[in-house]
């Protein structure tokens, strides 16, 4: 179960993308997990075959727990056989040639699911209760793409959700049936709170409105728990507000001659790879991080271990409450159009829970822009193991000293949460001077 998030202590899995046998290549995404905050799709550490599943969908392991065996093939030779775990059966000789095979004892047609059997080799686990849709952005996206209806399938993943195996045998089945019902009728089920699916089942011909109107209303459901994410949110902020001595510091940024460069760097690309404004706060973000360096990394058993690189964390809020920190690894090593196109990719599967575990976990400096929302500063949080957030509010003109006059110029405040372990404030007033810095310089578009 790899750390998914520095609060992140263990996490659920929901849904096998593979099975024993299967070829996997290193970043392949092989499994979904739950952890609390939001559903991630897993990658895969080696390249090889897998061997065994260790832990059973809806099984709730710590982090660091093996997830599944993988044996990596040998230059010129069959795969190895991986670790097994304890009490499992050795495994056998390479039968001989003239062997025949060991046909399986037939399970009984009838028989409940087995508690004890082994992870990934049991039965399917009973539907319990019925599940409007997968959750896996994958079985979400595959049943799409197969255009089948994910409220029409039999579940057979936790409390009866619909996984991509479901998807799989439902194709396997044949064509879906597809109930008749008129474009009109299903939205006014929806809005009713109806299945219009379930009301075309009891239909000769195609479903339309008039039916729907007919039918019995729904009942009343209620309200729904707060969402997830805000209180695995409220317990980190509450652990960083108590182990770490925060101070405090900001300055304003004159943006006149940083936002003309980008302006005319923007008419030089095409429309849809333009950059805005706040990719190139970030732009500098970064590379004052790689001056300052005592500010990026964690604090870890009282000390600071710097980072290997600038791996940049970028605070999105969610739809419906809650808070996403993808991670952009390896910053530094990105010029400003491609920290733009990392940085939309990023919003977007935060957005949409899509995260992919590699940009999960392992920022060294966290960045919240509240600019959009026309907040003029924020003064934020650190997220622990961090030791610093930079923060910068909205873009606006105002009165600026030129010489012996006052002109209007756009100007940014940014500002600056530190950790007093790690670091005093003549070094955090460094970084934001080495921010004022990057934006000033006339390469700052390179």
């Amino acid at each position: 179960m790899p750390s998914l998030g520095a609060d992140m202590a263990e996490g659920t899995v929901v849904e096998w993308l593979i099975g024993p046998g299967d070829e996997v290549r290193r970043g392949d995404v092989v499994a979904t997990v739950d952890t609390e905050k939001a559903l991630i799709d897993v990658e895969c550490f080696e390249s090889g075959t897998v061997d065994r599943l260790l832990v059973d969908v809806g099984t709730k392991v710590p982090v660091g727990a093996p997830l599944a065996l993988i044996a990596t093939a040998a230059p010129g030779g069959p795969p190895p056989a991986g670790p097994r775990p304890s009490g499992a059966p050795a495994p056998a000789e390479p039968p001989p040639p003239a062997a025949p095979p060991q046909p399986a004892e037939p399970p009984p047609p009838t028989a409940p699911p087995q508690p004890a059997a082994p992870p990934g080799t049991g039965p399917p686990r009973p539907r319990t209760a019925p599940h409007p849709a997968g959750r896996s952005p994958l079985t979400r996206r595959r049943a799409a793409a197969a255009g089948l209806d994910l409220a029409a399938l039999p579940g057979t993943g936790p409390d009866g959700e619909v996984t991509r195996a479901d998807v799989d045998q439902a194709l396997r089945s044949g064509p879906p049936h597809r109930p008749r019902i008129s474009p009109y009728a299903r939205r006014l089920a929806r809005e009713r709170g109806l299945d219009p699916t379930a009301l075309a089942a009891g239909t000769t011909g195609p479903l339309r409105a008039r039916d729907v109107v007919a039918a019995p209303a729904a009942p009343v459901a209620p309200a729904p728990p707060p969402p997830r994410p805000r209180s695995v949110t409220a317990a980190l902020m509450a652990r960083s507000k108590r182990e770490i001595p925060h101070y405090y510091l900001s300055t304003e940024i004159e943006l006149g001659a940083a936002l003309e460069r980008l302006r005319r760097h923007n008419l030089a690309i095409p429309v849809a790879d333009r950059v805005l404004p706040a990719a190139q706060l970030l732009h500098a973000v970064v590379r004052a991080a790689g001056a300052v360096p005592e500010l990026n990394g964690h604090w870890i058993e009282d000390r600071f271990v710097p980072g290997d690189g600038v791996h940049l964390g970028v605070a999105v809020a969610l739809r419906g409450g809650g808070l996403s920190v993808p991670v952009l690894h390896h910053a530094d090593a990105l010029d400003l159009d491609a920290l733009m196109a990392a940085l939309l990719g990023a919003a977007g599967r935060a957005r949409s829970g899509r995260l992919r575990s590699s940009e999960a976990d392992g920022a060294t400096l966290t960045v919240t822009n509240l600019g959009e929302l026309g907040v003029d500063a924020v003064t934020g949080v650190i997220f622990p193991p961090q030791v610093a957030l930079v923060g910068f509010g909205a873009v606006r003109p105002r009165a600026w000293p030129e010489g012996d006059a006052l002109v209007v110029r756009p100007v940014v405040t940014a500002t600056l949460s530190g950790d007093h372990r790690a670091t005093d404030g003549a070094t955090g007033a460094r970084l934001l001077h080495e921010i004022d810095r990057q934006l000033h310089r006339p390469e700052d578009t390179a």
